[in-house]
């Protein structure tokens, strides 16, 4: 009885190879390998040529040669605090072929600010992918005199109900109103659909300050029409670290927006995990970091999972916020 184990030729050691090499194929999903079979519609949340509007059309572009050959469309639809984009997201197919590039942390403030929210954001949205870490900033028309945090607020305490300033945001509101409940004031918040529609009246002095993105912000500045003076985050960003914090002057606070990539929940896991690993490869480049330094802002990358668990984790502080900032949610 022969008890040798048979020697294999190379053929069967190509077969062998070969075999090896498919079933490493068939691992991954065939989900992630046909992805995308369509164009790609990146929903923007404000009009064109708004701040957001700069950041979605800047990620579209980057993630455009990934796509294989498909379209990456940008489709703005402003409203309601955003939620217009939210809602017109959660009702598309959950097939990563829509994705809203939006501010997360207001989707999740939003939760909170909405007295009926039409849907429960942390079952139908997935963030798959953070592209930042920015503040909310309080600025003035470069027409005032003001210089500091602590030269607007004497300013306002004089004017008491007869100061005003804009919002445009929820991190905005909030902002707002701790500010107005820690130093006692009484100024009045007016809100905008969007934060151009600000400026007139910020230059013609109807409104006295604005709490605004970023983005919008450091815009403005470069033009010559504001002048920031703090940032809602509790610690200075590595982009623009000269502008100090609300904690630093007296008004404790740490309000970090950032953007990312959303999609239905729904959306297949091999989806989700691919672009999560192109908006990290996107993210993660010296272009991005000099791009988002334009807008006071630090990129921010995640691994798969890890931001939609601080997504979830945000919608629970911002129950806190609102209760803490005394703000009524809006019918």
């Amino acid at each position: 009885m022969n008890t040798k184990s048979p020697m294999l030729s190379r053929r069967d050691v190509a077969r062998g190879a070969a075999a090896a090499v498919t079933l490493a194929a068939l691992g991954k999903p065939a989900l992630a390998q046909q992805y995308p079979s369509a164009d790609v519609h990146f929903i923007c949340a404000f009009p064109a040529g708004s701040g957001a509007d700069v950041i979605v059309r800047y990620m579209a572009e980057k993630l455009r040669p990934k796509l294989g050959g498909r379209a990456a469309l940008v489709e703005n639809k402003p409203g309601a605090l955003g939620n217009i984009s939210t809602e017109y997201l959660v009702r598309s197919k959950p097939d990563g072929h829509t994705i809203l590039i939006h501010g997360a942390s207001g989707v999740a403030a939003a939760a909170s600010l909405l007295k009926n929210p039409t849907m429960d954001v942390s079952k139908s949205v997935q963030l798959v992918g953070t592209i930042n870490k920015q503040p909310t900033m309080m600025a003035v028309h470069t027409s005032k005199p003001w210089k500091s945090v602590a030269e607007v607020t004497a300013a306002m305490k004089e004017k008491k109900e007869k100061g005003t300033y804009a919002t445009t945001n929820p991190v905005g509101k909030v902002m707002g109103a701790i500010y107005k409940k820690t130093l006692g004031l009484q100024t009045v918040e007016v809100q905008y659909k969007t934060a151009a529609d600000s400026i007139n009246d910020l230059a013609s002095g109807t409104v006295d300050y604005i709490l605004v993105d970023n983005v919008f912000a450091m815009a403005q500045v470069r033009e010559g029409r504001l002048r920031v003076l703090s940032v809602s985050t509790d610690q200075r960003l590595n982009a623009n670290p000269d502008i100090p914090t609300m904690g630093e002057l007296g008004v404790p606070m740490n309000l970090t927006g950032y953007f990312g990539l959303m999609v239905p929940t729904g959306t297949p896991e091999p989806i989700m995990r691919q672009l999560n690993e192109w908006t990290a490869e996107v993210v993660g480049t010296e272009e991005t970091k000099q791009f988002l330094g334009k807008f006071a802002s630090d990129p921010w990358v995640t691994k798969h999972g890890e931001a939609q668990a601080y997504f979830l984790k945000d919608i629970e502080n911002w129950k806190n916020y609102v209760k803490v900032a005394e703000i009524e949610p809006q019918g």
